[in-house]
């Protein structure tokens, strides 16, 4: 791996891009979300905001979240744009002659989950997996469907536990570019995953005072509760009934099983996200519990 060279690596979510100025040369944004409606500041102000300064300076921007601005980019070959049914994760878009055709980049602007980083690292080895199953494990994470690998697992547990630490995030990724060889990112990401299962621990004892109301699970995290992983929350609520909810005092988290039929992206109003994940301003919750309810039973 010391022989490759490395772009510029820099970590983002859909509603926090970072300014185009900051961002060397030419750029592969990957897995990240055009922004949602109805939260935060909304697609013109962000997603489309970077896409214009970025201007010819983009290579390829490569996502899978459902989006009905995509359409205005459908005669950009730039953009590889799908939904989560055709795609449920990032990498398996990303091949050898995609990277091949978009040329020399200097930066890649990723999504700091799971799904994103191994998009960045499978960029950056010339759209090939970093180890055999990759895709496969990337797809298991983000749609959580299916067992992902021991790899993918501990990974996966690294990032939910420290999804705020950038060291951490480069990390993984030298860690698949290289091969998954032993030495500080491995340790970095087993250290991690141990405060994840701490994490995981008072999600649990938290989710006893879930209740139970026509087909939804519903969670309200007073302040200064434990830190806890909201994705194993919710996940222990859909245990418990189809449509989790968990609502704290800034936010409210919705979440089905991927396979579910829901989508909150259009019963909420969102305009684009992950059809059976979404957040919503904590205001939203009675508005937001009516229309899940309604949905639900037209689901019979």
């Amino acid at each position: 791996m010391s022989a490759r060279v490395l772009p510029e690596l820099v970590f983002a979510s859909p509603r926090k891009l970072p300014r185009a100025a900051s961002l060397r040369g030419r750029v592969v944004v990957l897995d990240v979300a055009f922004a949602a409606e109805g939260v935060g500041p909304g697609f013109d102000k962000t997603t489309g905001k970077l896409i214009r300064d970025l201007g010819p300076r983009l290579a390829r921007w490569v996502d899978h979240h459902d989006h009905e601005r995509h359409r205005d980019y459908a005669g950009d070959p730039r953009f590889v744009l799908c939904t989560k049914a055709e795609h449920g994760a990032c990498p398996e878009i990303i091949d050898e002659v995609m990277v091949a055709d978009a040329g020399p980049i200097d930066t890649i602007l990723a999504h700091f989950d799971l799904d994103g980083l191994y998009a960045a690292a499978k960029w950056i080895l010339g759209g090939r997996e970093p180890y055999p199953g990759a895709d496969d494990d990337a797809r298991a994470v983000d749609t959580r469907i299916g067992e992902p690998s021991p790899v993918a697992a501990l990974i996966d547990k690294a990032l939910r536990a420290h999804y705020n630490d950038p060291v951490l995030k480069h990390r993984i990724v030298h860690y698949l570019v290289g091969g998954l060889r032993k030495g500080i990112e491995l340790e970095s990401i087993r250290e991690a995953a141990e405060d994840f299962d701490r994490m995981a621990h008072n999600a649990r004892v938290l989710a006893a005072a879930y209740r139970i109301d026509r087909g939804i699970a519903v969670i309200e995290v007073e302040r200064g509760a434990p830190p806890y992983d909201k994705t194993e929350l919710l996940l222990l609520g859909q245990e418990l009934a189809l449509v989790s909810i968990v609502a704290d005092d800034a936010s409210v988290s919705i979440a089905a099983p991927f396979d579910s039929g829901l989508d909150f992206v259009a019963l909420m109003e969102l305009g684009g996200g992950m059809p059976t994940r979404v957040s919503v301003p904590r205001k939203r919750l009675g508005e937001a519990l009516i229309r899940i309810r309604e949905a639900i039973e037209r689901r019979g």
